[in-house]
């Protein structure tokens, strides 16, 4: 049933029996056997089909979505069987939130990598509610996302904190001042990130909290565009600590002291509530928290 399931998502996915079939180095006409071997074990047709497309009707949306699941169970099975017999192996699928994902989860990445050759991590970055949902439908064996927040599938637990801070150019006249006014911060060019994102929902909530919204203020879809744009004097913007690091150590960009500031967001770990656990999720939920640990630590100094 293994083999008939991921046939049918490979169909599904690319549309199209030939893209499927070259994909799984099968020929067509197996692939065709092990569809029609699937609807008539189901008793329905899971496919509609002509000569231009392929495309899942109502049973197939249901049977696609369930065998995804089913596939991700049957893996992680696998990998808890494997891991009695041997030493820490085998795929790891990880989500991650744009921030932790983007500029922290690369460095522990390489230290699992460096530790466990043998382990083979993949990286899915996605807003809070894709990462968690795709944890829940066991696609991803365990994610990092910002916030707290309540979900009946999984267990959720408090991770880092990131602070937000003011980012100013190393030319800017504000970073030669001693003190600022919510009338300086009003006066600048704000670059800020696109509606939806937690950077852009920081900024907001620091706009309100200071009573004032900038007269300027351009919308980029990328931090690491708002860095360089920054960095070339074009304004000022609101990111996180950790996104931030290489550039102050080179010193081309510097954070700018605001008494209320710097905001602080909170961090979770999210994974399935369940009594078992491979091998390389367990190291990697350790380097995690070795991560956070570090982490607290400097902050606390």
């Amino acid at each position: 049933m293994d083999q008939m399931l991921t046939v049918f998502v490979a169909v599904a996915e690319r549309g199209n029996f030939t893209r499927a079939a070259e994909e799984m180095h099968m020929t067509q006409p197996a692939v065709s056997q092990y569809i029609q071997t699937l609807e008539r074990t189901l008793g329905t047709k899971l496919l509609d089909r002509s000569n231009k497309y392929v495309r899942l009707n109502k049973a197939g949306e249901i049977v696609y979505h369930h065998a995804r699941e089913i596939l991700g169970l049957y893996t992680r099975m696998q990998g808890l069987v494997d891991d009695l017999m041997h030493t820490a192996s085998g795929n790891l699928n990880i989500g991650a939130s744009y921030t932790f994902g983007e500029y922290v989860l690369p460095r522990l990445i390489a230290h699992l990598r460096k530790q466990f050759p043998r382990i083979q991590p993949s990286i899915t970055i996605g807003n809070t509610k894709e990462i968690a949902e795709l944890v829940a439908g066991h696609e991803l064996d365990l994610g990092v996302v910002e916030g707290e927040f309540s979900h009946e599938k999984l267990e959720i637990g408090h991770l880092a904190e990131d602070s937000m801070v003011v980012i100013v150019s190393a030319g800017h006249p504000l970073s030669r001042q001693a003190r600022w006014t919510v009338k300086d911060l009003s006066e600048e060019t704000w670059i800020i990130r696109e509606k939806g994102s937690g950077t852009r929902e920081a900024a907001e909530k620091m706009f309100a909290e200071f009573q004032f919204y900038p007269a300027s203020i351009m919308e980029f879809g990328s931090t690491q565009i708002i860095k360089e744009s920054v960095e070339a004097g074009i304004g000022i913007s609101l990111l996180s600590s950790w996104a931030i690091r290489k550039e102050l150590s080179l010193g081309t960009l510097r954070t700018i002291q605001i008494e209320g500031l710097p905001f602080v967001r909170k961090f979770s770990v999210i994974k399935q509530a369940a009594p078992f656990q491979t091998k390389a999720m367990e190291i990697f939920m350790e380097i995690l928290r070795d991560h956070a640990a570090q982490t607290e630590n400097e902050g606390s100094r």
